[in-house]
């Protein structure tokens, strides 16, 4: 079966943005281990999960990056996975996904990935979109959690874990520290629905 798979960049007291969206407190922090780590990651599924706004941040920013030659070489190569993967865009709002292999589902989130767990292909990741993370932790769709902690804190921002139904006891499987400081913590859910 499919898992599902929640990557995501969160500041150490919780954030996975600032306020408005903000993500330079992780840009400024990344390095080759890092995108290397990200790749090896991205590799091992074929399905992005994403909610209208990182989608629409993502849309803008990877389909020019596969054609810049001043990208460097393995940054290329997610670039590509990134463009050419299935992007399934939850959104009741947007009206169309034009990305390359994108797909607008206005219909239920649980029932659309519960669906797909039980088909063929790899795994399916989520980056970003904490609306649509809620709602498959809610359901007890999230198989894996990649969260990778940086060190810094920001104070104030979108928190990764809100709104949640019930406490849900996780399993620390693996860690990965790099140069700079950040700490990916692998954790698989025990959560029964």
């Amino acid at each position: 079966m499919r898992k599902v798979i929640v990557s995501m960049n969160v500041t150490l007291d919780g954030f996975m943005s600032g306020p408005d969206c903000e993500l330079d407190w992780h840009f400024q922090s990344w390095t080759n281990d890092m995108a290397d780590s990200l790749y090896e990651q991205l590799s091992k599924a074929d399905t992005i999960l994403l909610g209208r706004i990182t989608y629409n941040a993502m849309a803008k920013y990877w389909p020019f990056k596969a054609k810049d030659l001043s990208f460097p070489r393995e940054d290329i190569a997610f670039a590509e996975m990134m463009n050419n993967y299935t992007k399934l865009v939850f959104s009741k709002t947007l009206l169309k996904a034009s990305w390359n292999n994108s797909i607008l589902v206005t219909g239920d989130v649980e029932e659309e990935i519960a669906k797909l767990k039980k088909g063929p292909g790899k795994d399916m990741i989520i980056y970003g979109s904490g609306k649509v993370v809620t709602a498959l932790i809610n359901s007890g769709l999230v198989d894996e959690y990649q969260l990778w902690i940086h060190p810094v804190l920001i104070g104030t921002g979108k928190p990764l874990f809100k709104n949640l139904h019930e406490k849900i006891p996780m399993k620390l499987f693996k860690t990965k520290t790099f140069t700079n400081g950040v700490t990916i913590l692998y954790y698989g859910s025990n959560h029964k629905n």
